[in-house]
């Protein structure tokens, strides 16, 4: 029963973030939260708690307003005060230039009791790397912005 509890918070807040729903998913992280997101560039690097979580998430809305998040699989192991999800996806959108964008990806997410502590998103950094060059050469200047680290 658990694990099916832990799902369905899962693909909601997955859902979320299609819905730019970002402060929804903040209430449910730890202060200290861990996010770990892969490659050099604008969306990438380690943030060490909610605070900066936010300002990525927000800089995630102004840089990929049509991003549509598909939930595949998700995985869920442990009990409330250890708990592991995995969760893969993959990713839509259409950049400013009208050029798709694809990515696929997984998220390693751990949850002590009922608050996510750590968020280590595993996608194609170089699709995300390519996308932020083609943001930047239309002029969106956030698209090549230093990493949001804390």
């Amino acid at each position: 029963m658990y694990h099916a509890i832990v799902k369905r918070i899962a693909r909601k807040n997955f859902l979320r973030v299609n819905q730019k729903d970002f402060g929804a998913i903040l209430s449910a992280c730890d202060p200290g939260i861990q996010h770990q997101f892969g490659g050099a560039h604008a969306l990438g690097g380690k943030r060490h708690d909610r605070e900066a979580l936010g300002r990525w998430f927000g800089r995630l809305g102004r840089l990929c307003p049509h991003l549509t998040l598909t939930v595949d699989d998700i995985w869920v192991k442990g009990l409330p005060h250890n708990t592991t999800i995995i969760v893969r996806w993959s990713a839509t959108d259409t950049l400013p230039d009208g050029s798709p964008y694809r990515n696929r990806g997984v998220h390693v997410i751990r949850m002590r009791w009922g608050k996510v502590v750590d968020i280590d998103a595993h996608e194609d950094s170089q699709a995300v790397a390519e996308s932020m060059r083609k943001q930047a050469a239309l002029g969106i200047e956030e698209a090549t912005a230093a990493q949001i680290l804390s």
